[in-house]
C-alpha cells in the first residue's frame, strides 16, 4: 500500500527529467480530470475561473516545479501596478508607475535569461574571472511576461480598463493552453470572454478537434521523427557531413521548427476552443510567404505583432522618414532576436531579418510608385520565385538559429559550397527514405489550399460527440505506436 501511495505521489509531483508536456501521457488523464471538474463549474463565471486557475498553476507546476511562485508574483505586481496607474489622474505619476512594471518584468527576465550573457561579455571585454551564476530559464517566462508588458502598456494608453477581481488577471496569465509557448495573447482578446457563458456548439468541437489532431501529428510525427532521424545528426557535427546532406538538414530543420511550435500552438488553440475561449492564431502557413514581409505576418504572428506595437511603434515606426523607419525595423528585429536568447546567434538572426525587413520595404516602396507588379502570369511566375527566395533566405537564418555557435553555423555553411557532392543523392535516400518521405508529405500538407482545412474542421464538426471522442482515442493510439520512446522537448520551450 505504501508503495503505491509512494508511486502516485511521485506521478502527480514535479519532475525536472520528465516536464509535463501537451504530448505526454500524463497530461492526457489530466486534461480528461480538468474537463470533468470544468464542465462541472461551467454554468458558474467563478467557479470556472477558479477550476481553470487552480489546474493551470498546477499543470505550471508539474512543468517547472517551484518557477510556479514567479507566475503568481507577476500577477500580484502587475494587478496592482495597472490598478493604480488607472486610477491616478496624475501624468507624471502614472508614468513612473509605468515605468516600474516595465522595470520589474524585464528585470526578472533578464536576471534568469541574460545575466550569464553578459557575465560572459564582461569576462571578454575585461579579461575578468566572474563566475556564472547557476540559473534555471523559468519555463514560459519570456510569453507571460510580454503578456504583462502589453497589459499594464494598454491600461497606461487608457485603451482597456483592468479587471477588478485578482482571480480574473490570473486565470488571464496563467491559463495553461498557452501558458508556456504563447500564444502571447492580449488582455483585451482575451478577458472579455471570461465574462461569457461557456457555450460549446459543433464548430467549436470541429475546430477543437481538428487543431488538437494537426498539432499533435505535426508535432510527434514530422517534427521530432526528422529531427531524431536526421537532423539532430547533421546539426551536431556539420563537417562529417557532405554539402547536400547539410542542405537537406537545413531543409529539415525548417520543418522542424515550424511543426514543432506551430504544433504546440495549434493544440492550444485547440484545448482552449473546447473551452469557450478563441485565441488567435499564431501561424498561417509562412512557408508559402512571397516576401519577407509577408513571412513575418504568418511566422509566430503573436510575436510579430506585439513586436511591431510595443517597439517599433513606439521606437517612432514610419513617421519619421525613411532612414528611422529602417533603422527601427533593424532595430525591433535586433531585440526579438535577443528575446529568442542570450546568444550572439539569436542576435545575428535578428539582425539578418532585420536587413531584410529594411531591403523589402525599398522593394515595396517601388512597387507602389511603379502602380503594382505584373499580374496574370508573369505574376504568378514572381510569386512563385517569390516564394522561392524568401523560404531559402529564412533556411539560411534558420542555420544560425539552430547551430549551437558561430563556427557550427559557419563550419555547414562550408560544406554547403565547398563539398557538396551531389553524387551521394542515392546512397543519401537510401539510407534516409523515410526522412525523405515524411519531409515531403510535410511540404505538402504545408502548401494545401485553406478550403481543405475548413473542410475537414467543418467535417469534424458534424459528426457526434461520441464520433469526436472515437476519433480522437484512436488517433491518440495511433500516436502512442509511432511516438519515439524518448522525451523531444518542444524548441521553444528553451524560450
Amino acid at each position: 500500500m505504501t508503495i503505491e501511495l509512494n508511486k502516485i505521489i511521485s506521478l502527480l509531483t514535479y519532475n525536472p527529467k520528465n516536464p509535463i508536456l501537451f504530448n505526454s501521457a500524463f497530461f492526457m488523464y489530466y486534461f480528461a480530470v480538468f474537463l470533468l471538474f470544468y464542465l462541472a463549474a461551467s454554468s458558474n463565471k467563478r467557479a470556472r475561473v477558479a477550476v481553470f486557475t487552480v489546474f493551470s498553476l498546477y499543470f505550471f507546476y508539474m512543468a517547472c516545479g517551484m518557477y510556479v511562485g514567479l507566475v503568481l508574483l507577476s500577477a500580484v505586481v502587475d494587478f496592482n501596478l495597472s490598478r493604480w496607474i488607472y486610477r491616478s489622474e496624475k501624468a507624471g505619476f502614472r508614468k513612473r508607475l509605468l515605468i516600474l512594471s516595465i522595470v520589474l518584468n524585464l528585470g526578472l527576465l533578464f536576471y534568469f535569461k541574460y545575466t550569464n550573457f553578459f557575465i560572459d561579455l564582461m569576462n571578454e571585454m575585461a579579461h575578468g574571472n566572474i563566475q556564472p551564476l547557476k540559473l534555471i530559464l523559468p519555463i514560459g517566462i519570456s510569453f507571460y511576461t510580454f503578456e504583462n508588458l502589453s497589459y499594464t502598456v494598454d491600461v497606461y494608453k487608457r485603451e482597456f480598463k483592468p479587471v477588478d477581481d485578482f482571480m480574473d488577471y490570473l486565470f488571464f496569465l496563467s491559463f495553461f493552453p498557452k501558458l508556456m509557448m504563447g500564444p502571447i495573447v492580449r488582455a483585451a482578446d482575451f478577458i472579455p470572454q471570461i465574462y461569457k457563458p461557456y457555450v460549446l456548439d459543433r464548430e467549436d468541437i470541429g475546430k477543437g478537434m481538428y487543431l488538437i489532431i494537426a498539432g499533435l501529428f505535426k508535432k510527434v510525427v514530422i517534427s521530432d521523427f526528422i529531427n531524431q532521424n536526421f537532423v539532430q545528426y547533421i546539426f551536431d557535427d556539420p563537417a562529417k557531413h557532405t554539402g547536400l546532406e547539410c542542405l537537406l538538414g537545413v531543409y529539415g530543420y525548417a520543418l522542424i521548427i515550424y511543426c514543432d511550435f506551430s504544433g504546440y500552438s495549434d493544440m492550444a488553440l485547440g484545448i482552449a476552443r473546447w473551452t469557450g475561449f478563441k485565441i488567435p492564431a499564431n501561424f498561417d502557413s509562412p512557408y508559402q510567404s512571397s516576401s519577407i514581409t509577408e513571412f513575418w505576418r504568418r511566422w509566430h504572428i503573436s510575436l510579430s505583432s506585439w513586436l511591431r506595437d510595443y517597439l517599433y511603434i513606439p521606437l517612432g515606426g514610419n513617421r519619421k522618414g525613411k532612414v528611422r523607419q529602417f533603422v527601427n525595423l533593424f532595430l525591433t528585429m535586433l531585440i526579438g532576436g535577443f528575446w529568442h536568447g542570450a546568444s550572439w546567434n539569436f542576435i545575428f538572426w535578428g539582425g539578418l531579418h532585420g536587413t531584410a525587413l529594411a531591403v523589402d520595404k525599398v522593394r515595396i516602396d517601388y512597387l507602389k510608385q511603379k502602380g503594382g507588379g505584373p499580374s496574370g502570369f508573369w505574376g504568378g511566375v514572381l510569386k512563385v520565385i517569390g516564394v522561392l527566395i524568401t523560404f531559402n533566405f529564412v533556411c539560411f537564418c534558420w542555420i544560425f538559429f539552430k547551430a549551437s555557435t558561430f563556427s557550427d553555423a559557419w563550419s555547414l555553411i562550408h560544406q554547403v559550397v565547398y563539398d557538396f557532392q551531389p553524387e551521394v543523392w542515392l546512397e543519401l535516400y537510401n539510407g534516409y527514405t523515410a526522412v525523405f518521405w515524411v519531409m515531403l508529405l510535410a511540404f505538402v500538407l504545408h502548401f494545401l489550399p485553406k478550403k481543405m482545412e475548413l473542410g475537414t474542421e467543418n467535417l469534424l464538426g458534424k459528426v457526434p460527440v461520441v464520433g469526436n471522442v472515437v476519433i480522437m482515442v484512436v488517433f491518440i493510439w495511433l500516436m502512442a505506436q509511432v511516438k519515439s520512446s524518448q522525451t523531444m522537448l518542444p524548441i521553444y520551450l528553451q524560450f
